[in-house]
Order: C-alpha cells, then sequence, then structure tokens
C-alpha cells in the first residue's frame, strides 16, 4: 500500500520505530505521567520538560470505525478497515490506524484490539488486529 511517510523528528522518532522491538511507544511526562500523543516536549498538563516515550500495553478498544472501499492508488487493497482506538492504560491517547487480519465489515464499536507493525522503510506503521475472544470454560455437570 502507497504511505504518506513521517517525518522523523527527536520526539516521534520512538514511536515510529518502536514496532522493531515490538514496542508501541507513547511519550509520558516523567513529573505528571500524563499520557502525550501526538508526541511533543512539553506536558501540555504540567509544562515540563521532562518527557520520556515508554511501552504502551499496546491494546485498545475501537471507538469508532469505518470501510474503505475507494482504490486511492494502484497498488491500494481494497477494501480495509480504518478504526480509532482508545489505548489501554494510556488515558486520553487515540490512534486511527487500519485493522487487519479481519473481514472489515466484521470490526465494530467496542472490539477488543492489539497492536501489530507493518514496517516499510524503517518506520513501523502501528496496526491492530482483533483480539479473539476467550473460549467459555467448560461447565461443570
Amino acid at each position: 500500500m502507497q504511505r504518506i511517510f513521517p517525518e522523523l523528528t527527536q520526539e516521534n522518532t520512538p514511536f515510529w520505530t518502536g514496532g522493531e522491538r515490538g514496542e508501541l511507544m507513547i511519550a509520558r511526562c516523567d513529573k505528571c505521567d500524563h499520557s502525550i500523543h501526538p508526541p511533543q516536549v512539553i506536558c501540555p498538563i504540567c509544562l515540563s520538560r521532562s518527557v520520556t516515550p515508554r511501552p504502551a500495553t499496546g491494546t485498545g478498544v475501537v471507538l469508532a470505525s469505518t470501510i474503505n472501499r475507494q482504490q486511492w492508488s494502484p497498488d491500494m487493497v481494497v477494501p480495509f478497515a480504518l478504526a480509532i482506538v482508545e489505548l489501554d492504560g494510556e488515558p486520553g491517547v487515540r490512534l486511527t490506524a487500519r485493522v487487519i487480519d479481519c473481514d472489515p465489515e466484521s470490526v465494530a464499536i467496542g472490539d477488543a484490539v492489539t497492536v501489530a507493525f507493518e514496517n516499510e522503510r524503517d518506520i513501523w506503521f502501528p496496526v491492530f488486529r482483533p483480539v479473539s475472544p476467550e473460549p467459555a470454560a467448560p461447565t461443570r455437570q
């Protein structure tokens, strides 16, 4: 798929390269522990300049989704699901990303998802895949 590549900066490089290690890196304020995304050098809550990227859990919940059916470039495979995912353990952090490994029609609000990464030219794009529901425990009779 043809993508727009981010310009890497000191603040955003951990986010775009953490996938190489399987880590979704989210900036957090060292003073007030506020999650900051997109990454910034100053915490918008306490104005501290002590901000550090830290691995997030990589799980979340679909808040909204849509299906792209338009082939915007010759190599784009359609349809695909695009979702806004609220990350677990990162209050207020939401990522917009593709949902993979499922029928796009099956993606629904409230679905639990986990991060995966697609690598292209040293950028690790976060994508999400559905978390399989746990099988029901057998009942005793």
